[in-house]
């Protein structure tokens, strides 16, 4: 039986711990009309194989262990994901590839990640996606993007262990990158995205730059099960 979500006041995630004041306003946000529109229309009209689910279809908190030392920083909720299940990559073929990646390392309790209410635990890891909403074609506006940047950033101020940050795409990397330029003189030409690229910030918090482990990437070989082991397998020893 799938997670049902009548109020926003009993989303978990919200309840206690050091991110639930924050995630209450995360929530609570509706400052961007077009996504505000879109979210919303998916989770009238759902998609078949989920009707019988009570969509979210709101932004979403991150997910995982706050005291972590390794941050994954996703670009959005997928539409019938995130959108759906109300907690970052749950319930799409992403989640199902990047926890299944996660668990073989020892970095989550289990390998599904379907639900609220599944059980899904992370080790030293949390995942957060720099736009808390899912947009129009996966394509957020810059002005969307400023929008949800302050909630990041206040994401960065309390998850205070964080030693590496895993940017699942570009649009996640640049994120981190402008938020860190709010502290640091970045300019952003020095810093390019690409898979496997690293780099260390003024604060001694590692960049890595990872492909997305979206269908698109994963069905056409760009990404691969033992491209993203061996990369989490360089953080764990970064880690250590």
């Amino acid at each position: 039986m799938p997670y049902l979500h009548p109020t926003s006041e009993e989303h978990p995630l919200i309840k206690t711990g050091p991110l639930s004041n924050l995630y209450r306003s995360v929530i609570a946000c509706d400052s961007c009309p077009r996504i505000v529109e879109f979210r919303s229309k998916v989770a009238r009209e759902k998609r078949k194989q989920f009707m019988d689910w009570t969509y979210w279809g709101k932004p979403i908190p991150g997910y995982g262990d706050p005291n972590g030392e390794l941050l994954l920083v996703g670009l959005a909720p997928a539409a019938h994901g995130g959108n759906r299940t109300a907690r970052v990559f749950t319930g799409d073929k992403s989640a199902d590839f990047l926890v299944n990646c996660l668990h073989a390392e020892g970095l989550s309790n289990q390998p599904n990640s379907d639900s609220l209410d599944d059980g899904l635990e992370l080790i030293n890891t949390f995942m957060t996606p720099v736009l808390k909403c899912v947009p129009p074609q996966d394509k957020p506006t810059a002005e969307e993007l400023r929008n949800c940047a302050p909630f990041f950033s206040k994401e960065m101020d309390l998850l205070k262990n964080v030693k590496v940050i895993l940017a699942l795409g570009k649009i996640g990397f640049d994120g981190c990158i402008k938020h860190f330029r709010q502290e640091f003189d970045l300019k952003m030409k020095d810093y390019p995205f690409g898979h496997d690229k690293h780099y260390l910030l003024p604060n001694g918090i590692i960049l890595w730059g990872c492909y997305h482990p979206s269908p698109r990437n994963v069905n056409t070989g760009r990404m691969n099960f033992e491209m993203m082991i061996k990369l989490i397998r360089k953080i764990k020893r970064t880690l250590k």
